[in-house]
């Protein structure tokens, strides 16, 4: 079995498997933990899904938020 290291977060655009009845297959993520939270980019539903079962679903990950690994100096 492979390990993979999915790296994700708040504000991440990811394409799933199975589109969505609306018709589009992309989602952001809005919150993470032991599950993951996405909404449909086309139509703004939410969709509560278990990390586990996420991970399985994901096809790929498209945009990650850009402001997440910049360091700021003051």
């Amino acid at each position: 079995m492979e390990n993979k290291v999915l790296n994700y977060g708040v504000g991440t655009k990811v394409i799933m498997k199975k589109p969505h009845p609306c018709g589009t297959n992309l989602w952001e993520i809005t919150r993470t933990g032991a599950d993951i939270k996405i909404k449909c980019i086309n139509c703004g539903r939410t969709v509560l899904i278990p990390r586990i079962e996420f991970n399985k679903k994901l096809k790929k990950i498209v945009e990650e938020e850009e402001n997440k690994w910049k360091i700021r100096k003051n």
